[in-house]
């Protein structure tokens, strides 16, 4: 971009980044899907569950949130005092867009007596009807939490929701959503890649299908998936099946580990359109900031301090 006549480096970039943030009190939070140039200026990396706790907790006046809108707008519901801003307004999250609200609540009044646990992949509006929120990384000990015999409403994804419900599918009512990225991934791909590379275990986001969670050695979210490669042997090899940008973000933590994609086609458009540029502009500028309106915060509120309190 040019400045006064300045093509400005990528170095001069996260220079004035960081300057900017002092200047502003500010803390950058970056998804682990960002792109490696984004993650690199980002204070704290994560999945949605440990940014979300961080948003909660942190003491800086402004957040800049690199990753998609239901993200920066849980961290406002849960920090409304302070300035939540998303670098690129339009990121959005086609997973969180497969659910309206209001039919949410139509189904949730044919069915009274269920409890409605909303991804966190959802909007403010619609965690606002839920009774509990989740992250993947806590969906299990929420569900296991409840009465065998209690009625589920499971919105959006449907396979991270029948992932956790498996062991008790009745009375369980999945909503047909998904997450496109996730969803495509298919057992022959999987197939294929341990073939090609035999006795390397392939691990798994749980967003993708019941089929091919079932091959998994390892279902984890991306918090976990962390954790996971810190257990592998030096140099060993290791079949991913998530969106792409995860591998930057193992890297950092196992750089020995021969990283493989299990499919061909799993870029989130959406997680790539944050650049460092961006990330600059809204240091600058102050802009994008997330508005949610407060009758809507507080009702959502609720369910993600659910969301909070589960390990």
């Amino acid at each position: 971009m040019e400045i006064a006549g300045h093509l400005q480096t990528t170095a001069e970039i996260i220079d004035e980044i960081n300057e900017l943030k002092r200047e502003r009190g500010a803390v950058i939070l970056v998804h682990n899907y960002q792109l490696e140039e984004v993650q690199r200026v980002g204070d704290i990396l994560g999945d949605s569950l440990g940014l979300s706790r961080e948003a909660a907790r942190t003491d800086a006046h402004v957040i800049v949130f690199c990753g998609v809108h239901f993200m920066a707008e849980t961290a406002k519901i849960l920090s409304p005092e302070k300035t939540v801003l998303l670098p690129v307004k339009h990121a959005g999250c086609p997973m969180a867009d497969m659910v309206e609200p209001e039919a949410l609540s139509a189904l949730k009044a044919r069915h009274p007596d269920a409890v409605v646990i909303t991804y966190v992949n959802s909007t403010a509006e619609t965690k606002a009807v839920a009774d509990y929120c989740c992250t993947s990384a806590n969906a299990q000990q929420i569900v296991d939490s409840l009465p065998r015999d209690q009625k589920i409403i499971f919105a959006p994804d449907m396979n991270l929701g029948a992932w956790v419900t498996r062991h008790r599918p009745e009375n369980v009512i999945l909503w047909p959503g998904y997450c496109p990225v996730h969803h495509r991934m298919t057992v022959a791909e999987v197939e294929a890649k341990r073939r090609e590379y035999p006795g390397a275990p392939f691990m798994v986001h749980p967003e993708a299908p019941m089929e091919v969670l079932l091959t998994a050695d390892a279902v984890e979210s991306t918090g976990g998936m962390v954790k996971y490669v810190k257990t592998l042997p030096e140099n060993s090899t290791l079949i991913v099946g998530t969106e792409a940008g995860m591998i930057s973000r193992l890297k950092m933590e196992r750089p020995d580990i021969h990283y493989v994609l299990a499919s061909h086609d799993t870029v989130c458009a959406n997680m790539k359109l944050t650049r460092l540029t961006h990330v600059r502009d809204a240091l600058r500028h102050m802009r994008h900031e997330i508005v949610v309106p407060g009758e809507i915060a507080d009702r959502a509120r609720r369910s993600i301090e659910r969301m909070l309190a589960t390990p």
